[in-house]
């Protein structure tokens, strides 16, 4: 094998990028967002808990898809890709369930969570930031070869 059919070889069995252009931007924000949804989460769950269960918990599941989908993003490769689709998906089911939740019951919820109010604490970026991830995945793919 030659030097460049190496070269070749290589380049090939990489997963294609997700993180050009926007992506980095997306990469950035989503783990700006981990780090904000699990340290608050952590910090409630571990000093009362017993205040908003529901809202703490909540509030670590979204760390953990935000963690997910930085992990799929910066892994690229059309798996990635697809997993990250339905990941974002299912974030913003997740933030207009929640978000509406607490606009018709605020009662439920003692305390906010990352996706109360469709983000509102967050400057809307809960919400803003899955839309922005599904277009960019799904332009992706058009992109992306097979």
């Amino acid at each position: 094998m030659t030097s460049g059919e190496a070269e070749v070889a290589t380049t090939e069995d990489r997963p294609a990028r997700l993180i050009s252009g926007p992506g980095v931007l997306l990469v950035w924000l989503y783990g700006v967002m981990v780090v904000g949804a699990v340290s608050r989460s952590a910090y409630q769950i571990a000093t009362d808990f017993g205040r908003a269960p529901l809202a703490y918990t909540l509030s670590a599941v979204a760390g953990v898809v935000y963690g997910f989908i930085t992990y799929t993003l910066v892994r690229g490769g059309e798996w990635a890709r697809r997993a990250a689709l339905v990941c974002c998906a299912a974030e913003l089911v997740g933030v207009l369930v929640v978000g509406t939740w607490t606009l018709v019951d605020p009662s439920a919820f003692p305390d906010a969570t990352v996706w109360s109010d469709y983000g509102m604490g967050y400057l809307f970026i809960p919400v803003l930031l899955p839309l922005s991830a599904l277009y960019w995945l799904r332009r992706a793919r058009a992109v992306t070869p097979s």
